[in-house]
């Protein structure tokens, strides 16, 4: 069985730094795309950032040039530096992979959730 287990979430004044991580765990052979995801109140899930097994990375619009997505394959984690937080960053933070497992069966993997709350 796989499991993500996101830490480092918190409260934290506007202008803060928080960093996330994602340790995968169980039988994997092998971690494509690592990804953060977030979800405010009453909106839907949007993709935050993506980092390859290659260490290529992407942003959202809304986070370049602050926050930074990076990984440690050898620990299978991955982590979401956030600097400079603004409060419409508040929300569920959630770890995603997608996972090739030791039956060599690929499939996507969530974590269960990390609650950042930036206040004003």
């Amino acid at each position: 069985q796989v499991q993500l287990v996101e830490s480092g979430g918190g409260l934290v004044q506007a202008g803060g730094s928080l960093r996330l991580s994602c340790a995968a765990s169980g039988r994997i052979r092998s971690i494509n795309n690592m990804a953060w995801y977030r979800q405010a109140p009453g909106k839907q899930r949007e993709l935050v950032a993506v980092i390859t097994s290659s260490g290529s990375t992407s942003y959202a619009d809304s986070v370049k040039g602050r926050f930074t997505i990076s990984r440690d394959n050898a620990k299978n984690t991955a982590y979401l530096q956030m600097n400079s937080l603004k409060p419409e960053d508040t929300a569920v933070y959630y770890c995603n992979a997608e996972i090739l497992n030791i039956k060599l069966m690929r499939d996507n993997y969530w974590g269960q959730g990390t609650q950042v709350t930036v206040s004003s």
